[in-house]
């Protein structure tokens, strides 16, 4: 009998030493916290929702090769009627937060579908980057995993572009060898990083040449070492009761600010390597935005 993902298979699996800040103080668990469990049990609930009996053939499909089921939000539709299936699955999930949750778990992974669809794209870029895609949407979607992103580049200087803010600012690659490379400085903004398994990390933003050492995109894992999640304060801290505050004690998704210092990242993790333009077309070239 094939299964899918649980809440609690979720909830474990952000038990996994991740480095979260929030209120200038280190989180010894996300799950447990009062700044965040709440809004970790509504993400679990979505995955105890898809695993009922009643709704499995509605939330989930099994991809090829595969013997376990996993959400509909990494069906790479190839007719109108996938596609309707695929929709009704992303209503039923969002109803259950009544919309609050706008980084819910199918929001990343729609993303990635959309760029895995234009791989053509990535192809163009280097066969190299492009086969690091494939198959880490491979992984993810096999994996069901609940994705997070940073695209958005600080700017404390408003009357400078992002490579000309102060050093060690804006995440950039600082080495490489072989292996991979290193990153470092910050991401945004983080929205339910705390509760994600993985962060995927790219440019929104346009970039210009001279600004290669930001032009890159990648994943990582939520503990990936020198990464460190820095919470905004927290809504659902801050509410009385579910009834005085039904939304924001529940749904709260807390964006963060996300630091790597000196990060590795290996090559097959490593999706856009130095190149602004791709950091734009994996987004407008692709259906991933």
């Amino acid at each position: 009998m094939t299964t899918c993902k649980t809440g609690a298979e979720h909830v474990k699996s952000l038990k996994d030493g991740r480095t979260v800040y929030i209120d200038g103080k280190l989180v010894a668990d996300v799950t447990e916290h009062p700044a965040f469990r709440n809004s970790v049990k509504s993400a679990a609930m979505l995955y105890d929702f898809q695993a009922k009996p009643e709704n499995i053939d509605l939330m989930t499909f099994v991809p090829n090769g595969s013997n376990r089921r996993v959400n509909r939000s990494w069906q790479m539709p190839r007719n109108y009627g996938e596609m309707v299936q695929r929709r009704k699955a992303m209503q039923a999930w969002a109803a259950l937060s009544y919309g609050f949750m706008g980084r819910s778990p199918d929001h990343l992974a729609s993303a990635l579908v959309g760029q895995r669809m234009g791989i053509e794209v990535f192809e163009k870029h280097g066969t190299e980057r492009a086969k690091a895609l494939r198959d880490y949407f491979e992984e993810a979607s096999r994996n069901d995993y609940f994705l997070t992103y940073v695209i958005i580049n600080p700017q404390a200087e408003r009357a400078k572009d992002w490579g000309e803010q102060k050093e060690e600012l804006v995440a950039r690659i600082v080495d490489e060898d072989s292996g991979g490379i290193t990153i470092r400085g910050a991401k945004m903004l983080g929205t339910s990083s705390i509760m994600a398994n993985e962060v995927f990390v790219a440019n929104l933003q346009p970039l210009k040449p001279g600004e290669e050492d930001l032009a890159f995109s990648c994943a990582l894992p939520m503990n990936a070492t020198g990464m460190r999640v820095l919470s905004r304060k927290s809504y659902e801290a801050a509410a009385v009761s579910i009834f005085d505050n039904p939304i924001s004690s529940r749904f709260d998704e807390n964006d963060a600010l996300i630091y790597f210092e000196d990060v590795r990242v290996p090559w097959e993790r490593v999706f856009v390597y130095r190149d602004a333009d791709m950091c734009r077309a994996q987004f407008h070239d692709t259906p991933g935005h």
